[in-house]
């Protein structure tokens, strides 16, 4: 079984490149890494990637 996290970025991210955020998700945590330099990675609770994104809704 991999165990390598599977990134993706925004549908609304063009193939440019530039300011692209890439999220990959695992049972644990929600990792999260600017496009152009991937390291280092920020990482957060299922439940506060949950009240971001509400948040940014509102």
């Amino acid at each position: 079984m991999s165990t390598a996290l599977q990134w993706f970025k925004s549908t609304y991210s063009s193939s440019e490149g530039g300011a692209c955020l890439e999220v990959a998700v695992s049972t644990r945590a929600i990792h999260i890494r600017d496009s152009k330099h991937p390291e280092p990675t920020l990482q957060v609770t299922p439940s506060t990637w949950t009240a971001f994104t509400t948040a940014l809704k509102q």
